[in-house]
């Protein structure tokens, strides 16, 4: 073991002359200690064998690895470890560098273990030599067996499929090291179902029949082994497949009995259920289909067999109404099949897929039956009570009983007519078809018992009258019509084109004839033969002076059975028309007949307005006659004065002063009295005042006026205890031939005063009247 130690020194040497050599030094002067030494270092490193062992190993332990060792072994050194596994797994001798294994290794935790080898000085704990890794590896043993990826397995596969058919594949894994041969190649093989289902060598498991019947066997329970190839004997994975058989539709529908038999009364409304029929069908709900229908019998028209999706039954309707008194038992033969199914897999139909049914109607009370589904009858308008037509309904059941027939009042109309015990239909009235054209009816049938009553059960039916039309309404125009004419219209102008209608149902052939009840008119009247005419102008010029609007009476005749004729009158309104011909100005023409409703009310308004202020006045009156009967003067009433220093309202002012009091005085009312008191004579008192000539007036008007005037003048000037009787606050009296626009005293003159008025004229119009009843010429004039 030590010659490769001396070939690497001598190596070293050469190598450490060489280097010395290309330095420039010379070799026999080197140190030969120096480069023994230099040599040494240069040839140290780690030397030891390949590290591997077994897993799983039966000896005892612990169990040798290998050894490490280093060229810088010397008698104070020694050997460490270090790593994740150092003095765990593996311990090294510190003085000979062999490396045991404390435990029992197992490849499938751990494959390699990866460890520092160091060399140290025992004392100063120095390394030695550079620390070096190196890597422990554990070798595979078959020591393991396959394992399933799962413990159980769910798989399905439909009914009666091929050989071959693959349903699921399965899986397990070996833990041994795949790389080493037959340790991991894993064998699988069926324990349990393999007369039904095979498995390959990769674990598809597959059918092994063709025959897989849902309905005898719906699931399979499938168990497999798993095992390797040169594994440990009598060990191995097993897992359990559970496998469903898919539903296919190969079953045909049974029925459950081979004969129905039903009872139901006769009048079962149409449509309606009357009874189910049953099947077995042992395949799954979604693949149940079935069908029935009446293979047999004449009855395939009377009764329908309908299929209910949610439980697989038939239910019978009948599709027209059953009559005892006719037919009192149905029965014929049905079938149920499958449209739907598969016959690759079912090819034989079973004889229990037809069954017979019987269906016995009973009898019951049916409602009297019209002959007919509705009544249409026609009457002429304007006839009086006549027979319009008949009804009829029959008892259906075999009693035959009696019928009564009434009218079922559902409008106001039905009280028009009436109805006979025996069905015979009259107008109770005559009728207008301008009102209405045409009369529905409800007519009732009862079945009535011995005494004429009615019993049991009722029916209806509908009659319509129809009211055919007579020629009762004469022609009127088509619509009003608001005709103008120029008042300098020339001679043929067209001044308006008339139709009419009749209220009449007037066939498609019907004829208007138009035309003036009079030629004394500047109009004539043109028929067009088309059920229009034309109205145009005959002379020309027309006067506004002498008619601003022209009544036309026309007459319009229908070629009816009789004929008819209607006079209907134009109002032609005649305008001031431009140079154009345009209408310029035009009176509104009055209504031709006819108030209406509003003039109606307003006329009647007026008439309560006007009694109800004759009440008033009336009112008014008598309490004046009852103030004088209590002995009271307007004057003592109205002839308060009192003392106040504002200014009136000027000569506009109407509602200061009542002019009753002044009236007092023409009626010869007493004097009211003075008071007796001392004072001392008013300024109005001591002016003298020209006499005044009053014009001459009608009798009872300004005359008397005048003189209650100059009367009152003639106290107030005079009576020294009287204030002014510009102070009465009551004031609401003019004469009605008046020239003066106030009755005041202050606009009288007066002979005593020389105060000077002429301010007056500055006060503005309120006041000229008092400016020139007391102006200086004014006064002048009346003294000359």
């Amino acid at each position: 073991m030590h010659l490769p130690l001396i070939l690497l020194a001598t190596v070293g040497t050469c190598l450490g002359l060489l280097m010395a050599a290309a330095a420039g030094d010379n070799p026999a002067q080197l140190d030969t200690p120096s480069m023994l030494s230099t040599h040494r270092r240069q040839k140290r490193h780690w030397i030891w064998n390949e590290m591997h062992i077994d897993e799983e190993k039966n000896n005892s332990l612990p169990h040798h690895v290998g050894k490490i060792k280093s060229s810088a072994n010397r008698k104070n050194a020694k050997y460490l470890l270090r790593g994740d596994a150092a003095d765990k797994v593996f311990r090294v001798d510190e003085n000979t560098g062999d490396v045991y294994a404390f435990e029992r290794l197992d490849r499938e935790k751990v494959s390699e273990y990866h460890l520092t080898a160091l060399i140290v000085d025992k004392d100063t704990k120095r390394d030695l030599e550079s620390p070096s890794s190196f890597t422990i590896k554990v070798h595979d043993v078959n020591d393991n067996w396959p394992v399933f990826t799962h413990q159980f397995f769910n798989a399905s596969v439909s009914e009666m499929s091929a050989v071959g058919t693959s349903v699921i594949k399965v899986t397990a894994v070996d833990a041994d090291d795949p790389t080493v041969a037959d340790h991991a190649t894993v064998m699988y093989r069926i324990l349990k179902g393999d007369e039904y289902f095979g498995i390959s060598n990769s674990g598809l498991i597959s059918t092994k029949v063709n025959n897989l019947d849902r309905e005898a066997q719906a699931r399979y329970e499938i168990v497999v082994e798993a095992r390797d190839a040169q594994g440990l004997q009598g060990e191995s994975g097993t897992t359990t497949v559970l496998i469903t058989l898919q539903d296919i539709n190969d079953n045909f529908p049974i029925f459950t009995q081979t004969k129905y038999v039903f009872t139901v009364p006769e009048d079962i409304r149409v449509g309606s259920p009357l009874g189910s029929l049953f099947v077995e069908d042992p395949d799954e709900p979604q693949n149940r289909k079935t069908k029935y229908s009446i293979v047999q019998g004449e009855y395939r028209d009377t009764f329908a067999i309908e299929t209910d999706p949610t439980h697989n039954e038939g239910i019978i309707k009948p599709m027209k109404p059953l009559d005892y008194e006719h037919i009192q038992q149905y029965s014929f033969t049905i079938e149920a099949t499958d449209p739907t199914i598969n016959l690759r897999y079912s090819s034989s139909i079973s004889p229990r897929n037809k069954a017979r049914v019987t269906i016995n109607v009973t009898d019951v009370d049916e409602p009297p039956v019209f002959q007919k589904p509705f009544y249409h009858f026609q009457l002429q308008e304007n006839m009086k009570k006549t027979l319009i037509g008949s009804v009829l309904a029959m008892d259906p059941d075999a009693a035959r009983r009696s019928i009564g027939y009434f009218i079922r009042r559902t409008s106001d109309k039905g009280q028009f007519f009436q109805v006979t015990k025996q069905g015979s239909i009259y107008n109770e009235k005559e009728l207008d078809r301008e009102v209405y054209p045409w009369y529905n009816l409800t007519v009732e049938a009862k079945e009535l018992d011995s005494r004429g009553n009615p019993t049991g059960k009722e029916s209806i039916v509908k009659v319509y009258i129809e009211i055919l039309d007579q020629n009762d309404n004469a022609p009127e125009f088509a619509e009003p019509y608001e005709p103008k004419v120029c008042e300098n219209a020339e001679q043929g102008m067209l001044v308006v084109q008339i139709s009419a209608t009749d209220k009449d149902i007037t066939p498609r052939n019907v004829k208007f004839k138009f035309s003036l009840s009079t030629e004394d008119s500047n109009f004539t009247l043109v028929d067009n033969h088309d059920n229009t005419a034309n109205i145009r102008v005959k002379y020309g010029q027309f006067d506004r002076e002498r008619a601003k609007v022209h009544l036309l009476p026309v007459l319009i005749s229908d070629n009816g059975r009789p004929s008819l004729t209607s006079t209907n009158t134009l109002a032609v309104t005649v305008c001031k028309c431009n140079e154009r011909g345009e209408f310029t100005f035009c009176e509104e023409a009055a209504p031709q007949v006819g108030v209406s409703i509003q003039a109606l009310v307003a006329i009647f308004l007026c008439i309560l307005t006007i009694t109800v202020i004759t009440l008033l006045i009336f009112l008014r009156r008598r309490l004046r006659r009852q103030a004088r009967a209590h002995g009271k003067s307007v004057t003592e009433i109205h002839e308060q004065l009192v003392t106040y220093d504002e200014e009136g309202g000027g000569e506009m002012d109407t509602t200061s002063y009542d002019v009753s009091v002044l009236n007092s005085v023409r009626h010869g009312g007493p004097k009211p009295p003075r008071s007796t008191r001392d004072v001392r004579p008013s300024l109005y008192a001591q002016v003298r005042k020209p006499p005044r000539h009053l014009p001459p007036t009608k009798p009872g008007e300004l005359g008397d006026m005048a003189t209650v005037i100059e009367v009152k003048k003639d106290e107030a000037d005079h009576d020294s205890s009287s204030l002014p009787f510009d102070t009465l606050h009551l004031f609401d009296y003019e004469g009605s031939e008046s020239i003066a626009e106030s009755l005041s005293s202050l606009g009288t003159d007066s002979s005593d005063s020389d105060i000077d008025y002429d301010f007056l004229n500055d006060w503005g119009p309120r006041f000229k009247m008092l400016a020139e009843l007391y102006s200086m010429d004014s006064r002048e004039e009346l003294a000359y």
